[in-house]
C-alpha cells in the first residue's frame, strides 16, 4: 500500500531521531527522549528512538535510562558517518512501515539538514527550533497562561479547529512552540491533516528526566546500497575554535547593550569574572547584533537556553526575549 500521510488515524507512537557522533550519544537525544516520554503518556502509546550507525547496539540501551521503550537500530558501514542521502532513506523508508505519530530530531546541525528532507519526502509539516511541545490540553492551556499574554476566554476556547469547513479536534495534536519574527512572538503550530508531526527541538531546553525502563533493542530489515548515497566523507576535521558551552555551564557572565560605553572593557570585564567562577562568557541578542561578541555566546529565544547555578548579566535589560533563554 503507498504511503499516505493524511491517513491519520494509521499512525501511532512516539519517535525520536536519536543523534550519535562517532558511536557517543548527543546530549540532545537524551533531552528529547525525556520530552518524548511525556508526549507518549499523554498519547497512551509507546516512546521509540531511531538510531543509525555502524556498531551501535551499544550505545542503544541508554536510552532506557530515559524512558525510550523500544530502539530501531539501523546498523551498516554506510552509516558510520553522516549522509543526507544516506540518512534521509532509512528514516523516510522506516516512518513509511512503521507509522510513528510524532517525529522529533534535534536542532543540530545534523537534525536541521536531516529533518527538513525527509518531512519533504513523507508530504508533512515540519516547526523547527521548538522551545515548547504538548499533547495535553489542559497542560498546553497552562503553559500559554505562564508564557503568553493571551486573554483568558482565548485560552479557554481552544480545542476546535476548523479544516475545510469541518471542526477538528486537536486533543491528539502535538502543539509546538517556537520562537517568531525574530523571537518577539511565541508561535504555536499544529499540523492536523498529516502525520508524522515532525519538529526539531533547540538544545538544551528540555530537561533530562531519568525514567528507567525495559528497552527493547530492535533490528529492523533495510536496503541501502552505496549508489544511493551522492556524498562521500573523505575527512573528518575537529573545529579548531573554543567551543562556548553555554548550555553545560554552571556560572555565566552576560553582557548586553548597557556596555556601549565601554565594548571591549566590559567584554573584558565578564571574561575575567568567568575565569574566575570557572564559567563562561554570555551575552544578549543586542551585543552579537551589534558585532561586538560571536553568536555562540548568545542567550535567549534566539540564543541558547541555559541552565546555570549563578547568572551574572552586565548592561541587560532584562527583556522577556532573553529571559526565556533561562
Amino acid at each position: 500500500m503507498a504511503f499516505n500521510s493524511a491517513d491519520t488515524a494509521a499512525f501511532k507512537n512516539v519517535w525520536v531521531f536519536c543523534e550519535q557522533r562517532q558511536g557517543v550519544m548527543m546530549p540532545t537525544t537524551f533531552e528529547l527522549i525525556s520530552e518524548g516520554r511525556k508526549l507518549a503518556n499523554e498519547l497512551g502509546v509507546e516512546l521509540c528512538g531511531i538510531l543509525l550507525g555502524d556498531n551501535v547496539d551499544g550505545i542503544a540501551a541508554e536510552l532506557g535510562e530515559y524512558g525510550a521503550d523500544k530502539v530501531y537500530v539501523y546498523n551498516s558501514p554506510l552509516l558510520k558517518d553522516f549522509t543526507t542521502d544516506a540518512y534521509t532513506k532509512v528514516i523516510v523508508e522506516a516512518v513509511e512501515e512503521l507509522k510513528p505519530e510524532v517525529l522529533l530530531f534535534g536542532a543540530s546541525n545534523i537534525g536541521r539538514d536531516l529533518a527538513p528532507r525527509c518531512a519533504a519526502r513523507l508530504h508533512t509539516g515540519l516547526c523547527a527550533d521548538c522551545t515548547h511541545l504538548d499533547i495535553d490540553m489542559p497542560n498546553y492551556k497552562g503553559f500559554l497562561r505562564e508564557a503568553s499574554t493571551l486573554p483568558e476566554e482565548r485560552i479557554e476556547k481552544l480545542g476546535t479547529v476548523m479544516i475545510n469547513r469541518e471542526p477538528h479536534d486537536v486533543s491528539r495534536d502535538l502543539k509546538m512552540t517556537r520562537p517568531a519574527f525574530g523571537g518577539h512572538l511565541m508561535a504555536s503550530i499544529i499540523c492536523p491533516r498529516f502525520r508524522p508531526a515532525m519538529a526539531t527541538v533547540r538544545p538544551g531546553v528540555m530537561k533530562k528526566r531519568e525514567c528507567k525502563k525495559n528497552v527493547e533493542i530492535l533490528h529492523p530489515a533495510f536496503e541501502l546500497a552505496a549508489a544511493d548515497i551522492h556524498t562521500e566523507v573523505t575527512e573528518t576535521v575537529k573545529a579548531a575554535k573554543k567551543l562556548v558551552d553555554l548550555i553545560g555551564a554552571d556560572f555565566i557572565v552576560s553582557v548586553g547593550r548597557g556596555i556601549s560605553k565601554d565594548v571591549e572593557g566590559g567584554i573584558k570585564l565578564a571574561e575575567e569574572l568567568a575565569e574566575v567562577l570557572g564559567g563562561v562568557v554570555g551575552s544578549s541578542r543586542a551585543c552579537v547584533d551589534a558585532g561586538w561578541i560571536s553568536a555562540d555566546h548568545q542567550v535567549g529565544q534566539t540564543g541558547k537556553t541555559v541552565h546555570p547555578k549563578v547568572y551574572v548579566a552586565l548592561g541587560i535589560s532584562g527583556a522577556i526575549q532573553h529571559k526565556a533563554g533561562m
